[in-house]
């Protein structure tokens, strides 16, 4: 069974129970950035989603 999540959702959960659990270290910080640049589709969107893709695609061909 495969299982697909989309990064907006993912990156929101993630951001939530950051700022729910009031961590401050470093991973909620980028977890927040992400957040921000899917959320918004700015500019930089296209090279973020590429690296974000990249490690994912990464992820999946370790098996």
């Amino acid at each position: 069974m495969i299982l697909s999540i989309s990064a907006v959702l993912l990156f929101g959960a993630a951001s939530a129970l950051a700022v729910r659990t009031k961590s401050a270290g470093g991973g909620a910080a980028v977890v927040l950035f992400l957040f921000g640049f899917f959320a918004a589709g700015t500019g930089a969107y296209e090279p973020i989603h590429h690296l974000v893709q990249a490690c994912a695609d990464t992820l999946n061909d370790l098996d």
